[in-house]
């Protein structure tokens, strides 16, 4: 979603210029419908954890080495990293160590301003990014620290959200009736969340359909592999739910959300819909991370991340259970207490996230870059 909102301001600016526009990517279906050229397709080859990224050791090699033969085959202005940390350090050592003349954008850095265990990866992407673009504030404060060329443009998200439906429009698409409480389930975007995440948090949308009559679940299929799991589930937790194509929809017309952690969390924030925030990776993983690598963060949830401080309840690993979500999610109905509070620090939360245009102030930023 990022690179695809990234391609289209690229195009917007060089269009303005009047430059002719080549983009090559690794991505997905979005970053291609953007207008860009896929050298490959990353969606299937995404994970979060160590034991769950294992079986994408050998793709994600094969992914760089396709990289590679590309750049020695097709000189490029600028290459443009976005995110995804183990794959993009080996790219951009890469880049460095044998087309050095390619200048290197970081977009949306890593979060080592959150999550770092030691200064070798901050120290790596510092070292051979030509400049970063960050899009918290925090992120940009931490790699100028480290001695990086920082840019703070701001969240895109800001400029997506004004493309979504009101709330109004949003229910009366989907016919969510006016009586009903509609709740989002957000549990996949990955395999692995299909597995670990999903079955916990239909099991507290079945204990919440059962107390609470007026309850319905709308869930947005993040990609079409998914759908057979997802109704599965449906089916075996008889859940009021219905499975839809249209995010936005879901996003904005829902009185509340249950959602996995990730960039969805910041759209549900800038939409002022409540959520429960829930993470699992698996057990070997948990603990590898916490009694080897003694893995510690303050937060997860992006809406936690921008100011440091607790908007959104987050459960993450063994707190990930039925009940828990169920106990978080009543205290979000409308008119509770802490529903109110919620959407007042949503709104205070808005105003450190930048204006309008973060797109096109880093698309400015590549091109001149790329000395275009």
């Amino acid at each position: 979603m990022q690179a695809a909102l990234l391609v289209a301001a690229l195009r917007r600016q060089a269009e303005i210029k009047g430059y002719s526009l080549e983009i090559t990517a690794l991505g997905g279906p979005q970053t291609a419908a953007a207008g860009a050229q896929l050298l490959g397709d990353t969606t299937a080859i995404g994970a979060v954890g160590i034991w769950e990224s294992l079986p994408y050791f050998i793709p994600t090699l094969q992914m760089q080495a396709r990289v590679r033969r590309y750049l020695q085959e097709n000189p490029v202005d600028v290459a443009i990293l976005i995110d995804y940390m183990g794959p993009n350090i080996g790219i951009g050592n890469l880049i460095k160590g044998r087309f050095p003349e390619i200048p290197i954008i970081y977009y949306i850095a890593p979060q080592e301003w959150v999550w770092s265990m030691g200064s070798r990866n901050t120290n790596q992407i510092v070292n051979f990014s030509d400049r970063i673009l960050a899009i918290f504030p925090q992120e940009a404060r931490y790699f100028a620290a480290k001695g990086a060329k920082v840019t703070w443009v701001g969240h895109p998200l800001i400029d997506r959200i004004t493309a979504y439906p009101s709330r109004h429009q949003a229910r009366e698409n989907l016919g969510i009736a006016t009586e009903e409480i509609a709740i989002a389930l957000l549990p996949a975007s990955r395999q692995q969340e299909i597995r670990y995440l999903m079955p916990i948090i239909f099991q507290a949308a079945a204990t919440l359909q059962a107390q609470f009559p007026l309850v319905r679940f709308w869930i947005p299929l993040s990609l079409e592999k998914y759908r057979a799991d997802i109704e599965r589930g449906i089916l075996q937790y008889n859940l009021r739910a219905s499975l839809v194509e249209n995010k936005t929809d879901v996003l904005a017309g829902a009185d509340l959300a249950i959602a996995k952690s990730g960039t969805v969390n910041l759209e549900l924030a800038l939409l002022e819909v409540p959520q429960v925030v829930v993470y699992r990776v698996s057990q070997i993983t948990a603990l590898v991370a916490r009694h080897l690598l003694h893995f510690s963060i303050p937060f997860m949830a992006p809406p936690n991340l921008v100011q440091m401080k607790e908007i959104v309840p987050e459960l993450l690993q063994d707190e990930v259970t039925p009940e828990a979500i169920f106990n978080q999610v009543i205290q979000l109905f409308p008119n509770s207490t802490k529903r109110e509070q919620m959407l007042t620090e949503y709104r205070q939360m808005r105003q450190v996230l930048g204006v309008k245009g973060a797109g096109d102030r880093a698309a400015i930023e590549i091109l001149n870059a790329g000395k275009i």
